[in-house]
């Protein structure tokens, strides 16, 4: 099965096989044009000339002998090239065993021709989305917002004056390459009841030692008083911020680099943000833990108002061939990001196809009882309902929730054309064990197909979106 994959569409080794097969034809043409005139004057009845007849097979048909010594310099080639890349790329295996090389040359040289896709957001939306899209190509960027307050991320971000970093683990788990285990070592949690558990953000989130059946005494009692509740992740973000003096996006991208994520994560900013929301009632709400949990939102906004987006960010923006607004969180995830000023500017400038990925699900507090309209009505209250070129949303609604909100399938009512330029599109994108999020699979194959469908990048001048939007 190995050779087989080692002679796959796309992974470039079948043309310099080819070459070298050809090379060692004429090599052996060379050699026999040699030999023949060495043997020209020996006797097929002198002993020598009787060994040379014996060894070049001059007892067979030649038809025959031909057949014979073709095939068995062919599979001598084969095996003797495969057993020679073997042999060559085997020590750079030994991280990874589960996976053979063959399958790690394959998907760098085929992801790699894959579309430049930006997907910008948080929370688990997001990280759905990577884990599905980074089947498909490896050229992603993930632009994720920096505005939580709550869990471990709070608590870093209040000890240590840094960005949330919480979203931007969960980002970094769903584009490793060995994610089971990746995953299992950056969302561990340390068990105990620190300061870093005691959240609304994450009330009920049980640490990795509890769910494994770990004990909390002995060993583990010690992690109650600093580090109870804290993720791997968020620790080792935030020792790699540390070890580049502060400088966060400069930590982001050593993460990426130490991890080798197939694809990058970078923040929308490097400034820490606090988020505000203003009620239908009139009143207002401070903090993104709090703000998740609270129905009738009318808008919301970050402060400090002037932070800068990063550089990377925009880099990969400019840059798209498509971008990817959600799923996620729609007030606490994705606008936080979006309203970081430069962001909105950037995506409407890039040219590249824009599509926005409806949840499937309402969210307990800020989106209850909202359907596609009401999703794309808050998008227009920020000044962004302009950005998109498609609605992407789910169809299908008859799967069952499995965890435990009160969430209702986002309904499909469509708001007048005079409110939205954007096309709709709708599939089954729903996880058939959970109809209160995507499936990867399903949400990463229908972003394709759109991609497909719109033909490739397209460009359009930064003003025809203005004017979409005025």
């Amino acid at each position: 099965m190995n050779l087989r994959r080692w002679l796959t569409v796309g992974i470039g080794v079948k043309r310099w096989l080819l070459l070298a097969f050809v090379g060692l034809v004429i090599l052996a043409l060379g050699i026999a044009h040699l030999l023949r005139q060495l043997t020209a004057s020996l006797s097929a009845d002198d002993p020598p000339g009787q060994l040379v007849n014996l060894l070049t097979f001059q007892f067979l048909p030649y038809q025959a002998r031909g057949l014979l010594l073709g095939g068995a310099g062919v599979v001598l080639f084969l095996f003797g090239s495969y057993r020679l890349v073997r042999a060559l790329v085997d020590p750079f295996a030994l991280w990874d065993r589960d996976q053979p090389m063959v399958e790690v040359i394959y998907q760098k040289r085929f992801l790699a021709r894959g579309p430049k896709i930006v997907a910008i957001g948080g929370g688990t939306g997001l990280s759905t989305l990577l884990r599905g899209l980074k089947e498909h190509t490896s050229n992603l960027t993930a632009v994720v917002t920096v505005a939580d307050d709550g869990g471990s991320s709070g608590v870093l971000r209040a000890e240590l004056g840094i960005p949330a970093v919480g979203d931007i683990r969960n980002c970094v788990v769903a584009l490793a390459d060995s994610e089971p285990l990746m995953a299992r070592l950056l969302q561990y949690r340390f068990p105990g009841t620190g300061p870093a558990t005691a959240s609304a953000a994450e009330p009920d989130k049980p640490s990795a030692a509890d769910a494994a059946g770990m004990p909390v005494d002995g060993p583990f009692a010690a992690a109650e008083a600093g580090l109870g509740g804290h993720a791997v992740g968020n620790l080792l973000l935030a020792a790699l911020v540390q070890l580049e003096n502060g400088d966060f996006e400069q930590g982001v991208r050593e993460m990426n680099r130490v991890l080798a994520v197939r694809g990058s994560v970078v923040p929308a900013t490097s400034t820490v943000l606090t988020m505000h929301a203003r009620l239908q009632d009139g009143s207002e709400v401070e903090g993104q833990s709090r703000i998740a949990h609270t129905a009738g939102i009318e808008r919301v906004w970050v402060t400090p108002g002037d932070v800068q987006p990063t550089d990377d960010a925009l880099r990969a923006i400019a840059d798209a061939d498509a971008i990817v607004l959600g799923p996620g969180s729609l007030y606490t995830s994705l606008l936080p990001a979006l309203l970081v000023p430069g962001i909105r500017e950037a995506v409407a400038a890039s040219g590249a196809l824009v599509i926005f990925a409806c949840n499937v699900a309402t969210q307990d507090g800020e989106t209850s009882g909202y359907d596609l309209a009401d999703h794309l009505d808050a998008l227009a209250v920020h000044g962004v309902a302009h950005l998109p070129d498609l609605v992407l949303a789910n169809n299908r609604f008859d799967g069952a929730g499995r965890d435990g909100s009160s969430g209702e399938a986002v309904r499909l009512r469509w708001p007048p054309r005079e409110r939205t330029a954007a096309r709709l599109v709708l599939d089954d994108l729903v996880d058939r064990a959970n109809a209160r999020r995507h499936d990867p699979e399903r949400l990463a194959a229908s972003i394709m197909r759109a991609w497909d469908r719109e033909g490739g990048r397209r460009r359009r001048p930064a003003a025809a979106r203005v004017e979409r939007s005025a």
